[in-house]
């Protein structure tokens, strides 16, 4: 079995004090978070921004301190069985023009409810109930003050 590490983002920008999360179309049918494979030389933070660069055209990121999140699954590729797994983070950008790739077939900014309808996967959906969770304690923490 081939051995697969990526990095990726659930990539978000507040629009009326609501949070919008950016999903990716990809070719196979499927709407995911932008993510890619981790070069020779690069860390994770480096893939990441590469990534969502590459895909979207957003360079203006911020990345969220303390959430990373691993999933793991099995995908076949010819006849080889590969064992890929994704660090996800959360990133918040100011830019909501995108400029789409041709790995994607389109895009949309969409609500947390509406994304986590229209994400194809199960820990994906995790990842960013996850994430939206560590966020609005976060958000909840400096309003009251606490650190």
């Amino acid at each position: 079995m081939l051995e697969e590490w990526s990095a990726g983002s659930v990539v978000f920008h507040t629009e009326n004090g609501n949070r919008l999360f950016l999903l990716l179309h990809y070719p196979a049918g499927h709407w995911d978070f932008p993510k890619g494979k981790i070069e020779k030389g690069e860390d994770e933070l480096a893939t990441v921004r590469r990534e969502i660069a590459e895909e979207t055209g957003i360079t203006d990121l911020s990345i969220v301190d303390g959430f990373r999140r691993v999933i793991e699954y099995h995908y076949r590729r010819g006849a080889s069985l590969i064992h890929k797994q994704v660090s996800y983070y959360f990133a918040e950008t100011w830019t909501k023009a995108i400029k789409l790739s041709h790995e994607h077939t389109g895009y949309q900014w969409l609500s947390l409810h509406d994304s986590y309808n229209r994400v194809s996967f199960e820990n994906s959906r995790r990842v960013l109930r996850e994430g939206n969770e560590f966020l609005s304690a976060a958000r909840s923490k400096s309003r009251n003050g606490s650190q």
